[in-house]
Order: structure tokens, then C-alpha cells, then sequence
């Protein structure tokens, strides 16, 4: 076993943008190595390579001791004052989003006031950030755990003036570099504890307690907080059905449906919805839109949600929902985007005859349709192909489709990749994930 967890993915992200001029934006679920990747591998990388101790300045803002600093303008001046020598401070601000916003200074008399929602002139941590930026002896990095700092009017003042970097927690091939060992009992680890960092270091029992406690105690607490919320039975039960519908087509009246049957009352499908958007606000989620393949198109308000680690989805329910192929499905999701893929739920509508020769219009489904610069693929992902039917299932679509796009069925067995006579890929878990996505 390696005995050090390594982000080469994103430690070259960030020194290929290492004084570039912008602030780097390091955004992702809490937990995920956000502060490790910047204040241990990264800092490393800057020691190594000449800068000296006292020009890397890290500021913990969700530390109390730091509290004063959640004000953007005091915040601003602190880190000049700590920057007073000409050469190149790096400077890391962990948590950005615990800065407030203020009434600009200006208009209050010089005394710093709390910003309402439609109070128009404020400072804010998008000002902090873009006015130390502009300091030709700051490099900025910046970390985040909740997306309301990249909402759409924050990204309109960011937009080509900071490098996005998104962080997931460890992809396979990073997990797998640490653990080592049998590439398919390591995916079934990885497939039931996921990639959280902290998680990886603890052996089994302390896995789940960390896991459990991680989900209620950090990211549910975070989202009552964030959006001032009474702990409510409603959110709880909701966070249980997404947990539950992992690669299940779903939309905001289905989610209402199944709790109206759980609970035998009613929820509406706008407090669904609202909902929703602060598991996706979180980073603990993430959606897949269907993509008519023939109309080549987004269409519906069908998608499908993907926890962004499935250890914590699991932990979520106790580890006692332990279904492979949807487990397996959410960490080909992972690993898609991880490598950069756009990744869409194919869909399509095909003619055909039922067994009384009568025509009729069927709709079916691939798993995914991922799309990488030149790279398309069809996905489907299946635990196991021995049950014929099961086989002929998933090969249904891509017989019914007549383009080129490469076609892919991810299999969570330990077999050889071989290519049949039309092209189609079978391909084990653990190859695809560490050989097949990294070709070129």
C-alpha cells in the first residue's frame, strides 16, 4: 500500500496555472482534499521548486480564530499586510464562502453592515478576490464548498477573470494507486466505502461511523445552515428516495409521489425542487439530463441523480441498499466526468412489431451518452451479463441505433476486453476505469 494519498490530476491543474495572473477557484463537496491538495501537495510542489516558506500564506477561514477576517474588506486588508515583500506571495483562502457580504462602507459611514438580498451596492468576496488578483505580488488560490459562490451572476463576474478548478473526492485510479492489492476487490471497496479521503485511511467499522457521521453531522447540518432551515422531516426523507433512485429516472412529481406514499402527506413538487437544488448546491449531487439520440437533443424533465461519492450514499442508507449495478452505474458516471466527459442518459423512440406483428413505438435508454472533444461513446453498464436476458437487454439499443459511435458495455466482472464483429466493447470494471478512459 502507497502511503500517501496523491491528486496528480489536480496538483498539474494547478501548476499549469500557477501565476497565471487569476485567482484559482478550487471548488467541491466538504471533505473531498480540497485544503490537503493546496496546503500539503501543493505546498510541497512550491517548496520544492524554490519558493520559500514565508512567501506561502494560508488563512483558514472557517477557523474561529479567523472570524474577523469573513469580512471582505477586512479579509483584503489582512492578506496585503501579509504580502508586504515584493516577491511572490501564494496565498491559499480556504472556505471562501464563509464571507459575508456588506453594505458598501461608503454609504454607511465607513461602518461595515450586513448586506440584504436586494441592498444593490455591496462588497463581496468576488470583489476580495478579484481586487487581490490584480496584486502583481499575489498568486490567489481559493477554496469553496458550496456552489452559491459560482451561481450564475458570480460566474458572470468571474468569467475570464479566474481558472475553475473542480475537485472530486479520489477517482478510482487515484484510490487505487494508494490501496493496491486486486484490482476487482479494490472496485468493490471503492464501489462500498467510495473515495473520501479521510475515509481511505480508517479501516472498515471506522469507514461507515466516519461516513455516517460525515453525512449528518457536516453536509446535512451545512445545508440546513446555508439555507436556514429547521431540521425537517421532508429534506431527511427526500435525501433517503435519491439515495435509493441512484440510476433511476426521476422528476420533481415522482419524488412528491413517492413520499406521499411513504408518509401519507403531501409535499409540493416546488419545495421538491428547492430541495433538490441544495443537495446539487452542496456538491453531494450531480444530474444527467436525457439526450434524444436520434433528435440530438436535451429533452424532458426526466434525469437522473449521482451522489458524488457512493460511500456516502450508502452511508446515507446505513449500508443496507446494496445494489451493485446502480452502485456500478454511479461510479462509471464519476470516473466519466472525472476524465472530462460531457455525460448525458441516451434516450430514443424506435418502430417496432409486437408479437402479434401489430407496430408500436417503444422508448429506450442508454445509460450514458459521454462525449469528450472527438471521443462519443454509448455506455451501458451492467453488474453482470451471464443471464441471457439480461444481455439481450442491454444489447438492444445499440442494435436498434444505426450511427458509428463507438459502443461500450462496462461489466463489474474480471474479464479480458474483447470487441465483437460489429465493434461493440466488453469491457471489465477496473480495465475501464484505469486503462480505457486514460487512452488518448
Amino acid at each position: 500500500m502507497n502511503m500517501t494519498i496523491e491528486r496528480p490530476k489536480y496538483l498539474n491543474l494547478l501548476i499549469a496555472s500557477k501565476n497565471n495572473g487569476f485567482p484559482k477557484v478550487i471548488t467541491g463537496v466538504r471533505r473531498c482534499g480540497k485544503s490537503f491538495l493546496l496546503k500539503n501537495i501543493y505546498r510541497d510542489y512550491l517548496l520544492s521548486s524554490g519558493v520559500k516558506e514565508s512567501n506561502i500564506i494560508s488563512i483558514d477561514l472557517d477557523d474561529d480564530k479567523n472570524a474577523d477576517l469573513r469580512d471582505p474588506i477586512e479579509l483584503g486588508n489582512r492578506v496585503r499586510s501579509l504580502c508586504s515583500s515584493p516577491e511572490t506571495s501564494y496565498v491559499f483562502l480556504d472556505e471562501i464562502q464563509l464571507v459575508f457580504t456588506i453594505v458598501n462602507p461608503s454609504l454607511t459611514g465607513g461602518k461595515h453592515v450586513l448586506a440584504k438580498e436586494d441592498n444593490k451596492e455591496v462588497v463581496s468576496f468576488v470583489d476580495t478576490i478579484l481586487g487581490l488578483s490584480k496584486e502583481k505580488n499575489i498568486d490567489l488560490y481559493v477554496t469553496g464548498s458550496n456552489s452559491k459562490m459560482l451561481s450564475k451572476d458570480i460566474v458572470t463576474e468571474f468569467r475570464d477573470k479566474a481558472t475553475n478548478i473542480p475537485l472530486a473526492p479520489l477517482s478510482f485510479e487515484e484510490f487505487y494507486a494508494y490501496r493496491g492489492g486486486s484490482k476487482n476487490d479494490a472496485v468493490f471497496d471503492y464501489m462500498q466505502y467510495g473515495g473520501m479521503p479521510l475515509a481511505v485511511l480508517k479501516n472498515e467499522s471506522e469507514k461507515r461511523k466516519y461516513l455516517v457521521d460525515l453525512f449528518s453531522l457536516t453536509y446535512f447540518k451545512d445545508i440546513l445552515d446555508h439555507n436556514h432551515l429547521r431540521k425537517t422531516e421532508s429534506l431527511d426523507e427526500l435525501c433517503n428516495i435519491l439515495s435509493e433512485s441512484v440510476g433511476s429516472l426521476i422528476n420533481s412529481k415522482k419524488i412528491a409521489d413517492a413520499y406521499r406514499g411513504l408518509k401519507k402527506e403531501n409535499i409540493d413538487e416546488e419545495t421538491v425542487n428547492r430541495y433538490l437544488t441544495y443537495f446539487e448546491d452542496s456538491f453531494l449531487l450531480k444530474e444527467a439530463r436525457r439526450f434524444d439520440l436520434k433528435g440530438r437533443k436535451e429533452i424532458g424533465a426526466l434525469r437522473k441523480f449521482y451522489f458524488v461519492d457512493t460511500g456516502l450514499r450508502n452511508a446515507r442508507l446505513n449500508f443496507a441498499f446494496p445494489d451493485e449495478g446502480n452502485l456500478l452505474e454511479n461510479l462509471v458516471y464519476n470516473e466519466l466526468i472525472y476524465h472530462d466527459f460531457t455525460v448525458n442518459v441516451g434516450c430514443f423512440d424506435a418502430i417496432e412489431k409486437d408479437e402479434k406483428g401489430t407496430s408500436a413505438r417503444q422508448s429506450y435508454e442508454i445509460d450514458f451518452y459521454a462525449v469528450k472533444n472527438l471521443k462519443k461513446y454509448y455506455i451501458q453498464v451492467a453488474s453482470d451479463l451471464g443471464n441471457a436476458k439480461t444481455k439481450a437487454r442491454e444489447m438492444r439499443p445499440f442494435q436498434l441505433l444505426k450511427d458509428s459511435i463507438q459502443r461500450i458495455i462496462v461489466v463489474n466482472k474480471p474479464i479480458n476486453e474483447t470487441m465483437d464483429g460489429s465493434g461493440l466493447i466488453t469491457i471489465g470494471a477496473a480495465d475501464f476505469f484505469l486503462r480505457f478512459l486514460k487512452e488518448d
